[in-house]
Order: structure tokens, then sequence, then C-alpha cells
């Protein structure tokens, strides 16, 4: 039932202009995703249902028109968000916008205090909010449509590597424990204790930088700013809060530090998930004292804003650009479990009847089980690619490790061009095969992990040759 949700609601008309060649324009605007209290939130082994709404909730939306071609870029404050709500507000989106769905880029935040949306671990979505989400982002775009006016466009790449560090430690012989399926083959252990003496080195780079793109009105009025980096998320939130986390208090702290006050429509600003699949704001070498909730969260915020505010004003702003876009589905492999590896699994479950399930072995032996009689031997997963004039932005529906992201960007024909995960579906875990080689977290088979061993550098080779057609169409 959604009536608790009503006084959060607002009404937008919006009018579709036939698309004809004309002006360079672009419109934003931010619909309230807000959970009601006692949804189950995505983010921890055990199901995490929200007590309190410690800040709103938001779906930030900003659509690009060259007078030919748009492009809506969607940026919600959810851990993830599967396939089918992305198809669903993508059609609505359609719809009512006029916009195509590989023109549609949708990606979540990966807060770790917002709604369920995807079932993983013991998170299930509550079927009213998978109804709910999917109809909020169209009225985001819809409204930013609405908002259309004649604008300038700028991009840049800022820089911050004092939040970010990659959180798969090489570790001492002997010092990594067991998985949950009983092996000690990890090489490599996730969150390792901070400041340990077996610590020896990070097994990935980390990739600090901020891919920015702004758009301001004719007379300099800013108008929106897109932002990506690659921080998985920065948690310390209040315990059953439903928040934002970082992402959320960036987009304050953009209106506070840009100075733009209150016009009309309001500025949005939202900050994606670059490629942090591997990466978080822990530094393990010399671990920080712990602080209240919300602290670190502000103290991330306000660096990014930051940097971000220092690239939009030094950046140039273009009166006109070319917009394009490009997806490409692929069919790849479901790591399913063994007929002895289902065996273990439901003993486990067995010995568990009637109690919760609170460690590794056994919340993994749920996701071998789910995995076995629930997932296809194969799975579609969308790779897109977006075109702002000289800038690639590609668009990868997983928790992508930072090399990834890195490669992506050193061949891409498009300069310069960053990378935003958890983009147009949830499909877990990217590691490379070199990383699935040393194991750890990230690794582990189950609705989170669960892509073939080789989907990295297909997704990657998928990606590049998006980015190359539409190089080629920019040439012409």
């Amino acid at each position: 039932m959604l009536r608790p949700l009503l006084s959060l609601a607002f009404v937008c008309l919006a009018i579709v202009p036939v698309q004809a060649a004309g002006p360079f324009r672009a419109g934003a605007a931010t619909s309230n995703v807000t959970p009601w209290l006692g949804l189950s939130m995505n983010g921890g082994m055990t199901d995490n249902p929200a007590k309190y709404v410690h800040d709103q909730l938001h779906a930030r939306a900003i659509v690009l028109d060259d007078g030919t071609t748009k492009l809506a870029f969607v940026v919600v404050d959810s851990c993830m968000i599967p396939r089918s709500v992305v198809l669903e507000a993508k059609g609505f989106i359609k719809e009512r916008c006029g916009i195509a769905p590989d023109h549609v880029l949708i990606s979540a935040t990966h807060t770790h205090s917002a709604p369920t949306s995807g079932s993983v671990f013991q998170s299930d979505p509550d079927d009213a909010y998978l109804r709910f989400l999917p109809k909020r982002i169209n009225e985001a775009v819809e409204c930013a449509v609405a908002n259309l006016a004649p604008a300038k466009i700028g991009w840049g790449m800022g820089k911050n590597a004092d939040q970010i560090f990659n959180r798969r430690w090489r570790k001492k012989p002997g010092t990594i424990p067991a998985d949950p399926f009983g092996n000690k083959n990890d090489q490599v252990q996730m969150n390792p204790p901070p400041g340990s003496p077996d610590l020896i080195e990070p097994a990935g780079p980390i990739d600090p930088e901020v891919g920015v793109v702004a758009v301001q009105s004719l007379d300099g009025v800013p108008i929106a700013v897109l932002s990506a980096y690659g921080l998985h998320y920065v948690g310390g939130v209040g315990a059953g809060h439903a928040s934002a986390d970082y992402y959320g208090a960036f987009a304050a702290k953009m209106v506070a530090q840009l100075g733009v006050g209150k016009p009309h429509p309001p500025f949005v600003a939202a900050m994606a998930n670059g490629t942090s699949g591997d990466i978080n704001n822990i530094n393990f070498r010399t671990p920080r004292p712990a602080s209240p909730p919300y602290v670190q969260i502000d103290r991330v915020a306000d660096d990014l804003a930051r940097e971000v505010v220092r690239v939009v004003k030094s950046m140039t702003y273009h009166d006109h650009v070319k917009l394009d876009g490009r997806t490409a589905d692929l069919h790849l492999g479901v790591r399913k479990p063994k007929p002895d590896e289902v065996t273990r699994a439901e003993a486990i479950l067995n010995a568990a009847k009637g109690k919760a399930l609170v460690t590794l072995p056994q919340v993994y032996a749920r996701e071998t089980i789910m995995l076995a009689k629930h997932f296809p031997d194969e799975v579609d997963v969308t790779i897109q690619a977006l075109q702002v004039g000289p800038l690639g932005i590609v668009a990868i529906p997983c928790e992508v490790f930072a090399e990834i992201g890195l490669e992506i960007k050193a061949k891409s024909p498009l300069k310069p061009a960053f990378t935003i995960e958890l983009a147009n579906g949830y499909n877990g875990y990217l590691p490379t095969k070199a990383q699935h080689t040393l194991g750890g977290y990230e690794t582990w088979r189950a609705r989170s992990s669960y892509l073939e061993i080789d989907a990295a550098s297909k997704i990657t080779e998928t990606a590049l040759g998006l980015l190359g057609e539409l190089s080629k169409t920019a040439a012409k």
C-alpha cells in the first residue's frame, strides 16, 4: 500500500516536444524514492528493516538534448536495481518522454541504507515498492524533460586519491580464513582487520579520477552536475536508518559550495558510482578512530564536492555538442553449483532449521540453493555507451573492479571517458579472471557474484566496441 508516501508525491505535467534540429538544451529534476518504515534494506548478510528516515532518498535525472537526440541520466539512491525494474522504467520513459531505451542510463548509487529492490542474501523487496520505483524514476525524467531550456555543457576529470582504498589484501601465508564453502584457497581477504601485521599489499589498484559533466543556462546559472567516482559507499549510518549515504550529502554540499541558492527549476547534483567493486573508504594501513554516525559521510561528501566544484568552475562550456548512445546485450554464463555442493548446502540448512541464518556457511548455503533452483544457465547483461561530444560514458550492470574501469579509459577512442557501474540492471560483482583466481568475498558464488569467470573480458570488449562505433559516427 502506497498511502504513506502520498505526502512525498508531486504532480508534473510534461509536454514532449517534437525532436528537430535546434539549440542545445538541458533539464534536470528529482523525484522522491524514500521508503516507508519497515521495508527491507539491502547491504548486509541478514535483513535490515528501515526504522527511521535520516535523509530523503531520490532519483536524480538529467536530460540533454542536441536538437535531434536526447540522452537521459538517472542516478537512484538504491543499493542495486534489478533489470526488470530498469526495463519497466525505460518503458515508461519511452512512452511518456519519447526517449529511446538505449539513450537512457539508469544507475544505483549503492548506498547500503536504501530499500531492497533486488533479492540478495536475506533481503527481499516489497512488491509495492517494486511497482512504485519505476514510476518514480520516470517522474524524474519526465519533469527533467519539462525543464529543458537552452544551455551550455562542459566536462572534465577531477581527482581525489584520499578517500579510496583497495579493500582486497594479500596477507601472510596461513592468515586468511576459509571461505564459506569450507575451502582454504583464497589468496586475498576482503576488508581484513585494519592495522594487522599480517597485511602484505592490496591485490589491485584504485581509480582516483572523478568524471564530471556540468550544464548551465546561457547566462551561467548552474542547471545540473553529473559526477562519477569509484567508491563503494561510506556507511556509518544510524542503526535501521534509511539514508542516501555520501551520495545524498554530496548533492546537498554541491548546492552550498556552488552558491546556487533556490532557482526554479532547482539545481540538481548527482554522484554516480564509478568502478568500486573492490574499493572502499577504509585505509587498512593506518585505520582511523571510530566516529559518530554520519561524520565520515559528511567528510567524504565535502571533500569530493570541493573537487567537483573546482572542475566545474575551470571547465570550458560549449553551446552545442553531438549526443548519441548504443547498447548491446550479452548472454553470459552463470556459475551454477555442482550436485555435491547443493547436497552440502541442503545439509547445512537442514541443521539450521528453525534458527536464524547468521554464519557465512549458512548464508552461502542458502545462496547456493537459490542459484541452483532459481537461476538459468545464462543471463542477459546490458552494456551501454553514451557520447557527449568527445566524452565517452560506459554503463555496466555490475560491481566493477577498478582495473576494468582503468582499462576502458585507457583504450577508449572517445576521450575523456569514464564508467558508471550498477547501471541498467544488477548482475553482481565483476572481478577479472585473474582476480577470480585469487578468490575472496567478491568471487564467492552467490546472487551477488555469479557471472562466468570470463565475463569481465567479454564486457570490456563489448564496451570498447560500442565506444568505437560512437567515435566513428562522431567523426562523420
